[in-house]
């Protein structure tokens, strides 16, 4: 049977890293949830338009609203930091630049993440 690898490939040894369909996959999946978290923004923002923080704290003091609040944050922020590592892997071609990158990728997706929620947790629990 014909090989269709190139010479070089062969010489390396190297092949798929396994890991591409999961990437895909997962980058597929926080798309297909933003579209129900972000149905929730847009009744969310429709709802509370011009009202009041009493009325916002009111409104996200419901645990459904909550919960979705939360949903939004973790699905918005992973879906994000998924697609800017696409980005980062494919345009940065030098690999210390490319590791800070990511890291720096991850630690700011966190940050928003947390923040997101904690801001969420505050007006569930009125304060």
């Amino acid at each position: 049977m014909a090989s269709y690898k190139t010479s070089l490939k062969r010489a390396r040894g190297l092949g798929s890293s396994r890991g591409g369909t999961e990437h895909f996959w997962k980058q597929r999946l926080t798309g297909v949830s933003n579209i129900f978290v972000v149905a929730f923004l847009v009744y969310a923002a429709v709802t509370l338009t011009g009202a009041p923080r009493s009325e916002v704290v009111a409104f996200f003091s419901v645990p459904i609203h909550a919960v979705f609040g939360v949903l939004l944050a973790l699905s918005i922020t992973s879906h994000m930091r998924i697609g800017m590592q696409v980005i980062i892997e494919d345009y940065l071609h030098r690999d210390g630049t490319k590791v800070i990158a990511l890291m720096l990728n991850t630690f700011i997706s966190i940050l928003i993440a947390v923040a997101c929620v904690l801001a969420v947790a505050k007006l569930y629990l009125g304060v």
